[in-house]
């Protein structure tokens, strides 16, 4: 299935609001909770990371390391 960077924009702009019905090229899809779009917005962008040739979607990657105050 192809997917579009303006189909990511808009799941990515429903989800920052808080908004779970998304109007796309006439269609209307409804998501049952945040966590269900949000896997959906990672869905799209690996796809299209795989279509740009990328293993995964780029972002950033973060590690926190405990440490110890004594």
């Amino acid at each position: 299935m192809s997917f579009t960077i303006d189909e990511l924009r808009l799941l990515k702009a429903a989800y920052a609001s808080g908004v779970l019905e998304v109007r796309y090229d006439g269609k209307v899809t409804r998501y049952d909770d945040g966590p269900a779009l949000l896997r959906r917005i990672r869905v799209v962008e690996a796809e299209l990371a795989k279509e740009a040739g990328q293993d995964e979607p780029s972002s950033l990657r973060v590690t926190y390391v405990g440490f110890d105050r004594a």
